[in-house]
């Protein structure tokens, strides 16, 4: 049996060989998590400036679900998007299941409430005489809106990379609609479940330093944006 020195020596050459199952398993789990942010982005910060800058009934209440959501179960959003799926769910005529959509869905779902929240705090501590200076020069209200935006984009731009790192790193919802198959829609954090249940900790390793060194990165650059929007304010 191997001793950790050695299968993280493994891991390492694993990493720098250039295995094509490796990366091949990294690079489909970052353009998942990629996909997953670019599509679901626009929506949530609409929905954050709505909560933000207009007042109607249910608004506190909204606002209060997107803060409980924050620690949303991925395996809860998995199981709701199995059965939804599934050819027995009303979505099933879709056959989205165990595919790469599957697990962008499940993904979405995951980060929305993320950058909803995050982007709701940001866009509510900006300066509302940006918005309301716009719309006295003859801004359309889009346009004062994209001016807010460019003027709390520090804090949108980490509200964007926490919610990279949640959909990345997770496993539950990935394994359950994306059902793990190699080539297709093993990512990351799945692949690093079965190699760990095989007994297989090398490729397990080496995945678990990707994933590692990607929240060390991730925790800088959302350290790097708030201090920016700390300065800006």
């Amino acid at each position: 049996m191997q001793t950790l020195g050695e299968v993280t020596l493994d891991a390492f050459r694993l990493l720098f060989s250039g295995d094509r199952e490796l990366w091949e398993i990294i690079l489909l789990s970052f353009s998942v998590s990629l996909r997953a942010i670019v599509f679901v982005t626009p929506l949530a910060l609409a929905v954050a400036f709505i909560l933000a800058y207009t007042r109607f009934p249910g608004r506190q209440f909204l606002i209060s679900l997107f803060n409980s959501l924050l620690a949303l179960p991925a395996v809860v959003v998995g199981l709701l998007l199995y059965v939804l799926l599934s050819r027995a769910g009303p979505l099933g005529d879709w056959r989205l299941l165990f595919t790469q959509s599957a697990m962008i869905l499940g993904q979405m779902v995951l980060c929305f409430p993320i950058l909803v929240s995050m982007s709701h705090a940001s866009i509510q501590g900006g300066d509302r005489r940006v918005w309301e200076t716009a719309i006295t020069l003859g801004a359309s209200p889009l346009r004062a809106m994209f001016t807010l935006l460019y003027e709390v984009r520090f804090g949108l731009m980490a509200a964007i990379a926490a919610g990279f790192g949640r959909v990345i790193a997770e496993v539950g919802c990935s394994m359950m609609v994306g059902g793990n198959i190699l080539h297709f829609t093993r990512n990351i954090p799945t692949a690093i479940a079965l190699e760990t249940s095989k007994g297989s900790f090398s490729q397990g390793i080496a995945l678990g330093m990707v994933l590692l060194f990607l929240a060390l990165l991730l925790n800088f650059m959302v350290s790097q944006f708030r201090g920016h929007g700390t300065l800006s304010e």
